[in-house]
């Protein structure tokens, strides 16, 4: 999520980083298998058996449910199919699985039941005659980590019940001449190719959550609940102390001590995150709690507006006020800092609440809170010793005033704003339809109106004072108001400026819309789904070959096309200059019954190439040497590569110059 418009990220408080790490030398560094399949064959009594099949997945991979999931974007379930012979025995319901709590999952961005480490599966049959009775069984799956999903894959097993006994493998094919005609088919020749080794890493930037804390911290400090206390506090300790050293010290030990308050504030989230690290994603990512987020964020914006006060009981801040009082010394200035936190809560909390709501609804748990808390305290923090250090300064602060409760004002449309998010997520998982990207937008800019009238005195609210002069903060501040929901006009429309990519991650997706598709290729597209067909279009109109595997289910696939592809240069370059293939891997539409056949792979294993996400899957592995996606490679018509292939590229000028490059080197042949 990323967007320079600072007081809407510091609420979302994410912040996603990839890299993508290429070794042209190591070939066939970009093949992952993170999945090995076990079975064995267990026996209850004289004709009642159980087939037994263990899924072993390597750390941060997970295998899906056999249940379909009702989504847009949806992992492939996981299918197990029997040979039938019902005179020799019969299937005893349907194959058991772990019994699990659907997780939030990251990359679909729904509660999906998934298996992690290690899932077992069980099939109960009743063998009706035990004589040469082999069952094959055949699982057919596909995994994912936090950033992608490998094309599906099929395992298969015979069981033969007499002997006791688990064959692993596709041991009754044989590859016959068809089979090795249409395999030699699918082997393009490709010239110049190298090794890639493409290995998403999925990291935190917690520096950049941190310093987005700080930086609602310093707005927080803005508000007329914290700005008044600067003078006054800092007078206190650097006159009321009976030395000028001991003031400073206490000044210093304020500021440390409302840090460490701030940050102690995640400490419980910590505790849940030790119990379970999924915990804070199930809890806190899913619909219910996504609507109590949108509830509590309006509530928070009217609370700015000056509608009322959300104030902690008095009781509280008069106590620890006398605590300070009683104690004194190191105890009692602690309690100071306890007394400011719980004072200004009506102005800090709803800052807080969308720092922990935006916190724990992405996937950087309770270490990101624990970052942006930090960073929140600090900004608070500083002040009061900076201004005991060097307490000419406080002769250079703002007078008390108006302009304080306008701050209060303005974070209300924020929050307004933000409260939709939540809502939007909702509606996006249970596939209601209220928000729609456009319907979204549209909200957005009502409430940017709203803020523009604010600023420009034609919309009040309680607490304002006499109507005045414009002043040049607020001129500015309108200015930059007024240019943020010109911008968000396009997002309205059905072209390519609807993208809005200053806002990747906001609004809900392109796909997600009011409008039509005319086409099915991305950002309607002239894609082709068929290698040999798109070649031929590439011949014809004399352009260079953009081959694009993708998958139906491939979240990164998606980010790429709305986000990068949207952008202007980008797609006037695919457009232009380059004819696009897009091969699905994980297209399950089987293939006509010629163009079915057996693959042998280079490790001696047989894999049955039966649907069009074979077929395309064992294309991409046996050219390239790579199976992840989104994969991204630049031909000419004899299939030599015109640059080095890429995988996921977010930032647009890169894959631009990429394109560039491309084309050049084309037309230098």
């Amino acid at each position: 999520m990323r967007s320079p418009l600072f007081l809407i990220v510091f609420f979302l408080g994410f912040f996603n980083a990839q890299a993508q790490i290429f070794d042209p030398n190591n070939l066939g560094q970009g093949m992952e298998d993170p999945i090995e399949w076990e079975a064995s064959l267990e026996q209850e009594n004289d004709s009642v058996y159980q087939l037994v099949f263990k899924a072993f997945l390597e750390p941060g991979w997970h295998l899906y449910s056999q249940e379909e999931v009702k989504i847009d974007i949806a992992p492939i379930p996981t299918a197990f199919t029997f040979s039938e012979a019902p005179e020799k025995y019969e299937l005893v319901g349907p194959t058991v699985e772990p019994d699990v709590p659907a997780l939030y999952d990251a990359v679909f961005e729904a509660d999906i039941t998934y298996f992690e480490k290690e899932a077992v599966f069980k099939q109960k049959i009743r063998v009706l005659d035990a004589t040469e009775l082999l069952i094959t069984a055949e699982v057919y799956f596909s995994v994912c980590d936090d950033e992608k999903c490998l094309p599906p894959e099929t395992e298969r097993f015979s069981f033969n019940i007499g002997e006791n006994r688990v064959e692993e493998g596709f041991t009754d094919l044989e590859v016959s001449d068809k089979d090795q005609r249409l395999t030699e088919a699918l082997n393009i020749d490709v010239k110049g190719v190298g090794g890639v080794d493409i290995a998403d890493e999925k990291e935190h930037n917690y520096s950049t959550i941190f310093f987005l804390g700080f930086i609602g911290g310093l707005i927080a400090l803005l508000t007329p609940c914290v700005f008044p206390m600067i003078p006054l506090t800092v007078s206190f300790f650097t006159k009321g102390a009976k030395t000028r050293r001991k003031g400073l010290v206490n000044a210093i030990m304020y500021g440390v001590f409302i840090f460490l308050i701030y940050l102690l504030l995640s400490l419980p989230f910590h505790l849940l995150d030790s119990l379970d690290p999924g915990i804070l994603n199930n809890i806190s990512t899913n619909t219910t709690l996504n609507i109590i987020f949108f509830v509590i964020f309006i509530f928070f914006a009217f609370s700015f507006f000056g509608y009322y006060e959300i104030t902690l009981p008095s009781s509280w801040s008069n106590k620890m006020d006398d605590k300070a009082s009683s104690f004194g010394g190191v105890i009692g200035v602690f309690f100071m800092a306890l007394t400011l936190a719980l004072v200004s809560f009506s102005c800090t909390g709803p800052i807080l609440g969308s720092l922990l709501g935006s916190s724990l609804t992405t996937d950087g748990g309770a270490t990101q809170l624990s970052f942006g808390m930090g960073g929140f305290g600090l900004a608070l923090a500083l002040p009061f010793a900076l201004f005991a250090l060097f307490p000419n300064w406080l002769n250079s602060l703002p007078k008390s005033g108006g302009w304080l409760n306008s701050v209060k004002v303005v974070l209300g449309f924020i929050e307004l704003a933000l409260a939709f998010k939540f809502l939007s997520n909702a509606d996006l998982v249970q596939h209601w339809g209220l928000l729609k990207r456009e319907i979204f937008i549209g909200i957005w800019i009502v409430v940017g109106l709203g803020l523009l009238l604010y600023l420009f005195g034609l919309l009040r609210f309680p607490h304002d004072g006499p109507k005045t002069k414009l002043g040049k903060g607020r001129l500015l501040l309108g200015i930059a108001t007024l240019v943020f929901v010109v911008y968000l006009v396009p997002g309205l429309t059905n072209t390519p400026a609807a993208n809005l990519k200053l806002l990747s991650g906001f609004p809900p997706p392109l796909f997600y819309s009011i409008y039509e598709k005319e086409t099915d290729g991305p950002l309607g597209l002239k894609a082709y789904k068929d290698f040999e067909e798109g070649v031929a279009a590439a011949k014809a109109e004399n352009k260079p070959i953009l081959l694009d595997f993708t998958g139906w289910a491939c979240v990164n696939c998606r980010k790429m096309e709305e986000q990068v592809w949207s952008d202007p240069e980008v797609f006037d370059l695919m457009q232009d200059e380059f004819v696009l293939i897009s091969l699905y891997v994980d297209d399950r539409k089987e293939l006509p019954k010629d163009q079915k056949f057996n693959y042998q792979k280079p490790t001696g294993g047989i894999k049955e190439i039966k649907t069009i996400g074979d077929k395309w899957a064992t294309f991409q592995t046996l050219n390239f040497r790579n199976n992840s996606q989104p994969f991204y490679v630049l031909l000419d018509h004899n299939m030599n590569m015109l640059n080095q292939p890429v995988g996921y590229t977010p930032d647009s000028e890169e894959f631009a110059a990429w394109l560039r490059q491309g084309v050049e080197e084309f037309n230098a042949r």
